[in-house]
């Protein structure tokens, strides 16, 4: 697909934002099961339903466009989710495993953050009001999750620290 508008960049970035979504879908539940702080595994719980409301807002984002709504895979994702798979799998202990947890998840919804953000952006531009709003109600939740961690992680890591 060539890129020669800004409608062309914006729609490519959208199918990127929907496959990243997807996979984060399929990785939360994996993340809440290696979780030990209930208050962590019940925030990836939380953002699982979250994030499977922001595919639909992605999916609700492309009737502007006035193209189907396909992903494309999103690289990006897909290695933020293979570190985090792999960060999993290493011998830790609760604690120390749920601040790695912690990192991991912080990778994505700063990633997230700055997708959103540039969408958010070119809808405005672009005129895409609905997008706009939709894209932007999903910026909120990812900042919020990103909040959320962060003051978690003041916990967790104090207990992994001793």
């Amino acid at each position: 697909m060539a890129l020669q508008t800004l409608a062309d960049a914006f729609h490519d970035e959208l199918r990127d934002i929907l496959s990243a979504e997807k996979q984060l879908v399929k990785a939360l539940p994996k993340m809440a099961k290696a979780a030990s702080s209930e208050e962590l595994r019940a925030g990836f719980e939380k953002h699982l339903e979250e994030t499977k409301t922001q595919v639909e807002r992605v999916e609700q984002a492309f009737e502007e466009t006035g193209k189907a709504a396909r992903a494309k895979t999103c690289e990006a994702m897909e290695g933020l989710l293979a570190e985090a798979s792999s960060m999993m799998e290493e011998e830790a202990d609760p604690e120390v495993m749920d601040a790695i947890l912690i990192g991991c998840a912080q990778k994505v919804e700063h990633y997230e953050i700055a997708t959103y953000g540039t969408l958010c952006t070119w809808a405005k531009q672009l005129g895409y009001k609905a997008a706009y709003k939709l894209l932007k109600a999903n910026m909120a939740e990812e900042v919020a999750t990103d909040e959320a961690l962060t003051a978690l992680s003041e916990t967790v890591n104090a207990e992994a620290k001793a």
